[in-house]
Order: structure tokens, then sequence, then C-alpha cells
């Protein structure tokens, strides 16, 4: 999921006081469908009630549809900002994300500790996903950035070449979600691709991972956090193969370079690898694996868990991003070996000056609240361009905090 930046407008009051019916009406302009839409739509309709969809649901969702034709240019114009891995980590461990990750703590104690003991997932795992995803189920983040589910996932199964039968199984799947009652038309916003709520689940995750955990009657990933943030864990735990009571990995020292191979931590410390901040391994019979992401940058020993952090997001620097973010919200220090040419993260109050300074030089960031995002990510990518700042990649660090402060 892109990661959202913050909006002037509409304010958080407003957002809250609007129901989803709203938001789909000022979102959904009418218009004609292209051509070869409609007979896919009507041969569609004989596979979708074969699997079991009923003619009341089919005539609901899809009975008047127009595709999103938009998704077709989202999927080709991805933002490319080619991160190197501590600017990736930086933007994503930030300190907004830290700070709001322990008060979403503090307010779901209970639940975090209930999963914790229901599926023996770390806290700080489940605070990390959720930050990223979703920036802790941010109201704005859903009416921003999220989109009707539908009208994306029917333009991509009529016409999508290489995934077709994916896509075509996943908007089936969303037909079912709101076949059995869990959700409607109007509630199901996403991402282009049809990820949804506090963790962004696929419809197939949704329909066939989701549980009930807060016991209301029905799966939601929308609205309380219990059921995303239970089901996640589930996710984790059954198709991650989540090792109860084991932490990912550590930061560690290795004074004989990298090595290949998977070691329980006390064969890696007599090898002479050791903790970066010198505290014993606490399960010296629990295995991992050595990882160096750049050659001269922290060393790591990477445990099941993080592999099941992977299977959330199929990339090393995402699944790192959100094991030390979790280790991070719980007062964990930032890695000890810094990655060669690296600066140090802005903090919250560095990044609003970063967004106050670029937006009244006429660098649109979408806003000021120190969450970095992608419309952050252009007004510095512009801002570098114009100023000649090379490499013009995006990234909204000191060196272009310091050149903003000289009145560049």
């Amino acid at each position: 999921m892109k990661q959202p930046d913050s909006q002037k407008v509409p304010t958080r009051r407003t957002v809250l006081g609007l129901g989803t019916g709203a938001l789909l009406a000022t979102t959904l302009p009418v218009l004609a469908a292209p051509p070869g839409f409609d007979q896919w739509r009507d041969n569609f309709r004989a596979r979708a009630l074969a699997k079991g969809i009923s003619d009341a649901t089919w005539t609901r969702v899809m009975g008047r549809i127009e595709p999103d034709m938009s998704v077709f240019r989202q999927m080709q114009k991805q933002p490319e900002f080619h991160e190197q891995i501590w600017q990736y980590i930086n933007r994503r461990v930030s300190d907004w994300r830290i700070i709001n990750g322990r008060e979403a703590l503090r307010k779901h104690e209970a639940l975090f500790a209930r999963i914790e003991q229901d599926f023996g997932v770390e806290r700080g795992t489940l605070l990390a996903l959720w930050g990223v995803e979703s920036a802790y189920g941010d109201p704005l983040v859903q009416q921003n950035h999220m989109r009707p589910i539908f009208p994306a996932l029917a333009a991509l199964a009529w016409n999508e070449p290489r995934r077709r039968a994916y896509w075509e199984t996943e908007l089936i799947n969303a037909l079912k979600i709101v076949d059995r009652g869990w959700s409607t038309p109007e509630e199901m916003r996403g991402s282009w691709a049809g990820a949804m709520g506090h963790t962004q689940w696929m419809p197939e995750v949704w329909l066939n991972v989701g549980m009930d955990y807060d016991k209301d009657g029905r799966v939601s990933p929308f609205g309380k956090p219990d059921d995303a943030l239970g089901s996640s864990a589930r996710y984790l735990l059954n198709r991650g193969k989540y090792h109860r009571g084991e932490h990912w990995g550590y930061e560690v020292r290795a004074s004989g370079g990298a090595s290949s191979g998977s070691r329980t931590y006390a064969a890696w410390a007599s090898a002479g690898v050791t903790r970066a901040d010198g505290k014993p391994f606490p399960q010296p019979n629990a295995s991992a694996q050595m990882w160096v992401p750049v050659s001269g940058g922290p060393t790591f020993l990477l445990g099941p868990n993080f592999y099941s952090v992977k299977s959330y997001n199929p990339s090393m620097n995402y699944a790192l991003a959100i094991c030390h973010l979790g280790d991070r919200i719980l007062g964990a220090p930032p890695f000890i070996q810094p990655f060669p040419g690296s600066e140090r993260a802005l903090t919250l109050a560095e990044v609003q000056e970063l967004q106050t300074r670029l937006t009244k030089v006429g660098f649109d960031t979408g806003g000021t609240d120190g969450r970095v995002g992608n419309d952050t990510m252009k007004a510095v990518k512009d801002y570098q361009t114009k100023m000649g700042l090379l490499p013009a990649d995006g990234y909204g660090g000191l060196k272009v905090l310091a050149r903003l402060r000289q009145g560049g």
C-alpha cells in the first residue's frame, strides 16, 4: 500500500461524521462503460452465480457497475523513488509512527494482551503492521487514499491480461463477503488492488482468514480494530508459521563476516557472533539465519518470525521495517551500526518543519502533520530537481531540510 500523507481538508471531525455512502457518491462519477465491459459482466454473472453468489447480491453490486479504469494507470505508474534501504527504513520507522504506535498500544492494551495470549504474536509486530498499512486506522486514510473496491476489481477481472484469473477470484470473494452480510459495497473501500481496512486485507484473506474477534456477529477489517488485528495475528501464525514466544531476530556483530545456513543462537555465539547491544540471546536453542543487507551496514540474525512477517509482504526491506518499528514502539533504540551513507531519521518536529517549508516555497506536501507519504516525497523530489540537489530521490532528510533553512 502506498503510504498516505495527511490532507488539509476535510478535517478529522468532518470525516468522522461522514457515512460511506456519502464518500462513495463523491468519488464515483457516472461514466459510460468501455466497449466490451457490459458483455463481459453479463457473461461473468453466470460464473458468479455458479460460485454461490445470490442473484440479489449480483444485482445490488454488479447490476449497474462501471469499471474503475484508473487502476491501470495505478499499476503502470507506481511512484518510483528508488529508496536506499536506510531511507526506506527511516521513512517507515518514523517518529510519527513510533509516537502514535505507543498511543495505540495505550488505548488497546487489553486487545494486544488477548492476542498475545491467543496467538503468541508479539504486540510490537502487530502495532507496526497496523501503523504502516493504515496509520493505525486513521479515518483520513480511508477518505483520502481509498476507493470503492468493486469498480476496481471489476476493471481488473475484465481487462488485466496477466493475472485475470486471480482478479476474477478476488471479485467473487468480495461478492461472497457482501452475500454473507459481513459488509456492504459502500463500506468496502480500499487500495486500487482491493486491499481493505486496518491491516489491508485482500478479499481472500478477509473471507478465509478473517475472524469475528470482537464477537459482534460479522467479520470486518473496518471500525473497531479487533477483527483486523486478531485475524492478522492468525494469518501470521497459520500462513506465516509464526513461532510463539520467539523474537524476530537481533542486530549482531560478526567478527568472522557473514555466514550462510541456519544455526541455533548458541551455535552462532560459539562462532563469535554477539548481539550488537551486548545482551545475551534469550533463547539459545532457537534457530536463525544471518543477513547483511548492505556491506558495511548492520548485520542481523533472523529467526522464523521475521519470515512470518515477510509472508505478509514479500520484501526483505518491508519485513525489516516492520520488525524494527515494532521494537522501537516498545522502547528499543535505533540500529547500532549505521547503514553506509545514511542520515539519522528526522524527528516529528523536523518532518513538520520540512513539510511547512516546502509548502511555503510552492511544493505541496498534502499536509504538515509529520507523516511522510507519496505527496511529500513528490514535493521533495520536485524541490531537489529545481534546486539541483542530486540525487533527486524524493527523500526528505537532513540535507534537504538544511537547504530549505538556508532559504533555497
